[in-house]
């Protein structure tokens, strides 16, 4: 009987028959041997330069290729680092396997060996799957990790690899080497269909007595996009985007109400919430920012997110795959409202469309406005980029404070799949990471970075590793000489004034330009699409804009008094 070293069988396994065809991560020991392996295999394997930035990479290449992307780190500091991407991957509920080297279970286990921590224990309950390999269990291990990954809420699962099983001469058997089968795939089930009865009733109910229905799309249902569209446009509903939700149905919908956002959430009466969360991004589900009374059903795989803020309208729930409830839905609607003669909307209410038009006016100003000294500003430079890009193919990773509040208006998108942000966390530190995922996962699409100064410092030797992967894109750091704003010299805002990211850029690899002006932005970003395009360059653009006013710090999202401006 031929063995194979673990390592090796290992590397096989994930390739054949889980089909992996990236791992990001770090190498050291004893990993190292492994990830050679991995290469060895085909694998590409995307050596970052710090696992919180390998760990963001991944849980974002989970998202948008809607399989288990894998993470490699070493033990101990190295997965203490990539326990970043893995709560985002959570918070998101993304699918990542994790699999970090750990001292092994020799003599000196329990006196201080390299790097030695009980991980499976640091990790508690927040993972769906933690496994630790010994010579026995590879299949067993690799399987529920996967599989746990993909089953209900997507989420994470972590793989022990001891020292011991690369380096000490563990071998497979290769009669054990691999079982022929596809990877785990998700079940999918449908609601209740006494549920879905009942929400298609009150949906019928509020339309034949010209209520306020609203859809609330969320990140969860972007993987149905086909049957969310087909929702819409059979019944004609006003519907809302969140952020990483934009294109699901297409912005230019004469349905969609974001435009309108605070006058569209006060007035709705009945609310569908697809793939969504009632959390702080949709304030609570509560007053004053929604209409008292307002009846929320919430359409989710995940049973944990159903009737949180919601508590009396969770027997309404829908639990099961977003495809097949809206199917379920749309088939019980259709019946209900032929019963009642209920008529479906044919446009948007006449208030909104005012607060819409009245807004995109605003807008409109904004973007044509500068200060006195004629400094760039957030609106005319995203004007300039806006008219500049192909959206359908571009997909726009958006990090900051303002630099990505402003530019979720400024950037709409009749596509789904081509918005990446700081997301459920509002986490600092993803773009470039993100950058790789989406350059990975998307090839065939232009990637266009959009982040702030602060949020560029937290990962910007990551520009080397998309250089060194020839992963051909386009980074705007919109650069205000602050955090939130650069106007106060002695604030802890305060970062060093009109900092030089392009030659930090040049030194790292890829090509960097100071832009001052717009026709200097629209010529260095047309140029840097294009190189990205034809050449895999890697191009950064050193945006200079005005340092913003304000002298204090707020979080928009929570200020429940203050009217917001959309």
């Amino acid at each position: 009987m031929t063995d194979i070293p673990y390592a090796k069988a290992f590397a096989k396994l994930l390739k054949q028959q889980y089909h992996v065809d990236t791992v990001f991560g770090l190498v050291g020991i004893p990993v190292v041997t492994f990830a050679n392996d991995l290469i060895a295999e085909g694998i590409r394997f995307v050596a970052c330069r710090n696992e919180q930035s390998a760990s963001y990479a991944a849980s974002a290449y989970g998202y948008l290729t809607n399989k288990p992307a894998v993470l490699l780190v070493v033990g101990g500091p190295g997965l203490i680092h990539a326990l970043a991407g893995m709560y985002n991957s959570v918070s998101n509920k993304w699918p990542l396997v994790v699999i970090a080297g750990s001292n092994d279970n020799g003599p000196h286990q329990y006196q201080g060996t390299f790097q030695e921590m009980d991980q499976i224990s640091l990790l508690g309950e927040y993972l769906k799957f933690k496994g630790k390999l010994n010579e026995r269990n590879l299949d067993l291990v690799t399987f529920n990790a996967f599989n746990s990954a993909v089953q209900g809420s997507q989420g994470v699962s972590y793989i022990d690899f001891p020292g011991d099983l690369i380096e000490g001469g563990a071998v497979v058997p290769i009669t054990q080497e691999l079982r022929t089968s596809l990877p785990p795939q998700h079940v999918r089930s449908g609601p209740d269909p006494t549920a879905t009865d009942t929400v298609a009733g009150i949906v019928a109910d509020a339309l034949a007595q010209d209520q306020n229905v609203l859809v609330v799309i969320g990140k969860g249902a972007v993987h149905s996009h086909a049957a969310v569209r087909q929702f819409i446009q059979q019944f004609n509903l006003p519907f809302l985007p969140t952020p990483m939700a934009k294109g699901v149905v297409p912005d230019s919908h004469p349905m969609n109400v974001s435009g309108a956002r605070s006058l569209a959430l006060k007035k709705a009466d009945v609310v569908l919430v697809l793939g969504a969360r009632l959390n702080w991004i949709l304030h609570f589900g509560e007053p004053p920012k929604w209409k008292e009374g307002v009846v929320f059903v919430q359409c989710d795989s995940d049973p944990s997110a159903l009737g949180v803020n919601n508590a009396g309208n969770l027997h309404l729930s829908l639990l099961g795959d977003m495809t097949l409830s809206l199917e379920q839905l749309t088939h019980s609607l259709e019946k209900k409202l032929q019963k009642r003669k209920s008529d479906i909307p044919c446009t948007l209410p006449n208030d909104i469309q005012d607060k819409i038009r009245s807004n995109s006016a605003r807008m409109t100003k904004l973007e044509e406005t500068t200060n006195a000294a004629g400094e760039l500003n957030y609106h005319t430079v995203y004007r300039t980029l806006r008219s500049l890009r192909d959206d359908s193919r571009t997909l726009l990773v958006m990090e900051g404070a303002n630099t990505m509040d402003k530019a979720r208006v400024s950037f709409p998108t009749d596509y789904p799949l081509r918005r990446l942000d700081c997301g459920t966390n509002a986490t600092m530190g993803v773009g470039l990471g993100y950058a790789m995922a989406a350059t990975l996962a998307e090839p065939s699409l232009d990637t266009v970075l959009i982040q702030g100064d602060s949020a560029f410092g937290f990962s910007g030797m990551e520009i080397e590793t998309l250089v060194r992967m020839r992963l051909g894109c386009v980074i705007v750091v919109m650069n205000n000489s602050g955090i939130y704003h650069g106007n106060q010299p002695e604030s802890s805002t305060k970062l060093s004034e009109r900092c030089r990211y392009d030659i930090v850029a040049r030194g790292l690899g890829a090509e960097g330009h100071l832009v001052t002006n717009l026709e200097e932005l629209q010529r260095a970003f047309t140029d840097a699409v294009e190189a990205a395009r034809s050449k895999h360059t890697v191009t950064l653009l050193n945006v200079i804009i005005e340092h913003g006013k304000g002298s204090s710090v707020s979080f928009a999202w929570q200020n429940k008094g203050k009217a917001s401006k959309l």
